[in-house]
Formats: C-alpha cells, sequence, structure tokens
C-alpha cells in the first residue's frame, strides 16, 4: 500500500465541478469510479482544489492510498483505459504517507483565454471567452501589475471556509498576445479564492476595452477598500476560458 500523487487533465465542459456530487457527474466521481476497478476501497480520494462547472485542467492534482504492483507507468494506462474521453491520467508517482494535495501545494497556476470577435466561433469558445471589442495590450499589462504581492482579494472572491482570510500572495500575473485576436493571461498564487481568477480577468477586460482604469483595481486592493464602495464592475468572466495547469509543492513530498 502506498500513496499515489495523480496528475489530471480535463475537458470541463460535461463536468458538475471537480468535486463529488451525488447524482451530478465530477471528476472526483469519475476518478473514483476509476480507482474502485483496481481494487481502490477507499470513500473518497483527494483533490488539490475546487474547480468549478466548466473549468478545465491539465494540472489538476488527485491524492489515493492504493495497493498497486506494477510500474507508475502500467498505473497510467489502467487508469486512462477506463477513464471517459473527456479525462486522462498525465502523472503518477508515489508520494510520503502523510501527503495531502490540497494542504501541502505552496501555488497554484490558472490560464484563462479569451479572444475577440463580432462572430461567434464554436471551435474556439469551449475553451476561450469571446469579446466582441478588441483589448489593448498595454492597458492590460498595466492592470495585471496591480495584482503582483500580498493584497486582500475580497473584491474578486469568496473565502474557501466559512471564517477564511481573503488574503492572498500573487507572485505571477502576465498576458501574452497568442494571435492577432487571441490573449492568454497566467496567474500564479498561493492560493485562490472561490471564482477569483474569473473575477480578475473579467476585471482586466474592462481596463483593456477602457471601460476602468487600471488604478481602479488598486483602489479596490487597498486596505481602507472594504469601508468603501467599490467602483470595480459587477461579473465574472465566463468559465470556459479558465484552465488549471499546475499545482506545486516542495521537494519534501516525495
Amino acid at each position: 500500500m502506498a500513496r499515489y500523487q495523480l496528475t489530471l487533465a480535463y475537458d470541463g465542459a460535461n463536468f458538475f465541478g471537480s468535486q463529488r456530487q451525488a447524482k451530478k457527474r465530477t471528476v472526483q466521481g469519475e476518478l473514483e469510479k476509476a480507482l474502485r476497478g483496481l481494487g481502490w476501497t477507499d470513500r473518497s480520494a483527494l483533490l488539490s482544489g475546487r474547480t468549478d462547472t466548466g473549468v478545465h485542467a491539465t494540472g489538476q492534482v488527485a491524492a489515493c492510498d492504493l495497493e498497486w504492483r506494477h510500474t507508475d507507468e502500467d498505473l497510467i494506462r489502467a487508469l486512462n483505459a477506463t477513464l471517459p474521453k473527456d479525462m486522462a491520467i498525465w502523472g503518477a508517482k508515489v508520494v510520503r504517507g502523510d501527503f495531502h494535495p490540497r494542504f501541502d501545494a505552496v501555488s497554484r497556476t490558472y490560464r484563462y483565454r479569451l479572444f475577440c470577435g463580432a462572430l461567434r466561433d464554436p471551435m474556439r469558445e469551449r475553451f476561450a471567452w469571446r469579446l466582441n471589442s478588441a483589448l489593448d495590450d498595454d492597458l492590460l499589462r498595466e492592470a495585471s501589475q496591480m495584482f503582483l504581492g500580498e493584497h486582500d482579494f475580497f473584491a474578486f472572491g469568496s473565502p474557501t471556509s466559512p471564517n477564511g482570510t481573503t488574503a492572498r500572495a500573487v507572485t505571477k500575473a502576465t498576458w501574452t498576445r497568442i494571435e492577432e485576436d487571441q490573449w492568454q493571461f497566467d496567474v500564479e498564487a498561493d492560493s485562490f479564492l472561490y471564482r477569483m481568477a474569473r473575477r480578475m480577468v473579467f476585471v482586466q477586460a474592462a481596463v483593456g476595452q477602457r471601460k476602468i482604469s487600471a488604478e481602479t483595481i488598486a483602489e479596490s486592493l487597498k486596505p481602507t477598500a472594504r469601508r468603501e464602495r467599490s467602483a470595480l464592475p459587477a461579473g465574472l468572466a465566463p468559465a470556459c476560458g479558465l484552465t488549471l495547469i499546475a499545482v506545486q509543492y516542495q521537494e519534501s513530498i516525495y
């Protein structure tokens, strides 16, 4: 018996999020079904965090205790043979017995994709947010720099526990123009509030379209902001554009 760390990728379009729910199709539910086919008998696999309905992943991390007498590569093949086509195991390795994919994580990285176009594009809109009007590259980059450092992100999401803090430390926030009409936003933080990444993108898109200034973001992150009425526009970027691409750990977990 050993504890395994599994790296998962999935197209979130047809999942009701990652966390198991009664009578709904979820990533955790499908993973546990595949594990039971290999003799796994525990009640619950562990996940590094929750992704909402429609959110994708290429670097979600799970952990489980499993008696497995073959190689890590054999485990990957055995699980992928029974998992649905919109989900796959990309990595498997033995870690220390008390490893927890959520509580041992030191940071997480999300990527958001969007593009501008007047007409619907079904092929791209499964994995990106379509905006009607163009974005200003310089304004996007200016907006992203406002998030760097440790701030109270209460205006950008809700805590992950009833009495949890809304303070988070963002170490990376960068925009890259992938094509003439397509951008991606990469953001890394010690952890994220619920819907924080999508809220960040929505507000930055408003800056890029000159609806608000980057300074409005800076004002919302000040310690005094809780006592003032927020000037940020209400809304979230759609889930379809968001992908969890990595969860980072210290080497001591192995």
